[in-house]
């Protein structure tokens, strides 16, 4: 991309609220999951030196947030973004706590997306421990703050995507008309990966072809399982979140900057920081369509957004 070509918007599809007011977010690093995963996973982002406090602290920083909706909307205003999914993020511990360590509610979000004026898109979650509240609880997201998705954590339950608790959401979702996605890949925190398998996925959009489903975080290890769904099922996508775009495979960056591949992928920060995220995938060696379709128009595509 030239100097003189304004730069694309961008739609960041997998955030939390936490991105939107820091005071929501609580202390996740008081959970073992959490812990773990500063010492493993987290390393390399906040790495050793000065004792887990000061490791907890680097770490932190990554996942900082912002104070209020107005500090994040200038933000965005400064770094180019059109607007930021937040998720009602829910999250169980699986092996430590058995509860949920994350849980936003639609209420939460809802007051987000009012504040932010349109910058803010909001998204449910689900608990399927609590089927037939997570389901009242997506219905009233849609028809009474306008959300357009749900995002959900099968691998915190130790369940795959096609587990039969999943369907109900999944009815829901295609009743609504609004999209789907959930994390594949391996988890960063010590959870069952597993169930993260992208080829899990298989049976959910066979059974539901016009339900959108987004394969969330980049399906890795299992990348060519991740592609593959992208290439064959027209009602799947998949996001980069959780990853900085100057880490990710290099078979990824070839899908995505390729026919197969252009149409289908989803940018997203995962609340790693929307100014290294954003600057990383501009600076990626591809083409500058490839950019336009990837940080904007397949997600305004995929929510359906005007």
């Amino acid at each position: 991309m030239s100097d003189d070509t304004e730069p694309i918007l961008a739609i960041d599809v997998m955030n939390h609220p936490i991105e939107a007011k820091r005071s929501l977010g609580g202390n996740p690093f008081e959970f073992e999951e959490f812990k773990i995963m500063l010492g493993t996973t987290f390393k390399a982002a906040a790495p050793a030196g000065g004792g887990k406090g000061a490791a907890r602290e680097r770490a932190a920083s990554i996942l900082a947030g912002h104070e209020s909706v107005g500090e994040l909307v200038r933000d965005m205003d400064a770094l180019g973004y059109e607007s930021i999914v937040i998720t009602a993020t829910k999250m169980w511990s699986y092996r430590y706590h058995h509860r949920l360590i994350l849980d936003y509610s639609v209420d939460d979000v809802g007051e987000l997306v009012a504040e932010a004026k349109g910058r803010i898109i909001g998204a449910a979650s689900y608990d399927p421990w609590r089927i037939e509240e997570s389901l009242r609880d997506v219905e009233k997201g849609v028809r009474e703050y306008g959300f357009k998705y749900v995002w959900f954590h099968p691998l915190s339950f130790g369940m795959a995507p096609n587990d039969r608790r999943f369907y109900p959401l999944y009815a829901k979702c295609n009743e609504l008309d609004i999209a789907v996605g959930m994390q594949v890949g391996h988890s960063a925190e010590v959870l069952p990966s597993d169930v993260g398998r992208p080829m899990l996925v298989d049976d959910v959009a066979i059974d539901f072809p016009n339900l959108r489903i987004n394969l969330s975080h980049t399906g890795w290890p299992w990348i060519d399982e991740w592609c593959s769904m992208l290439w064959r099922h027209p009602n799947v996508y998949g996001d980069i979140s959780a990853y900085f775009p100057k880490s990710l495979d290099e078979r990824q960056v070839r899908f995505m900057d390729g026919s197969r591949g252009r149409a289908k992928v989803l940018f997203g920060t995962n609340g790693l920081g929307l100014k290294p995220c954003v600057e990383q995938f501009r600076a990626l060696p591809i083409k500058d369509e490839t950019k336009r379709r990837v940080l904007r128009e397949n997600a305004r595509e995929f929510l359906r957004l005007g």
